[in-house]
């Protein structure tokens, strides 16, 4: 079981703080995590369409290409500007 979280502009296109997931077999890396639940269709398409998208293994920056595994908690969320 894997823990997903939305952030930001994201939560708010999906409409869902987050989720709990069984890690689907086959997938071993936050890009492939992105395209499986982005391939849910609308509005699960944001994960694609937000420009610069951001995530977060275990609260920790990550690229796409990061391992998933079981237990761990993945984060995504748009970029971040402050004032």
């Amino acid at each position: 079981m894997i823990k997903v979280l939305y952030f930001a502009g994201v939560r708010e296109a999906l409409g869902a703080s987050g989720e709990s997931l069984d890690l689907p077999s086959g997938i071993a890396t936050v890009g492939a995590l992105r395209e499986q639940i982005a391939a849910r269709g609308e509005p699960w398409m944001a994960l694609k369409r937000i420009k610069n998208l951001r995530c977060a293994v275990n609260q920790v920056m990550a690229g796409f290409d990061a391992p998933v595994k079981d237990g761990d908690e993945i984060a995504f969320f748009p970029p971040v500007t402050g004032g």
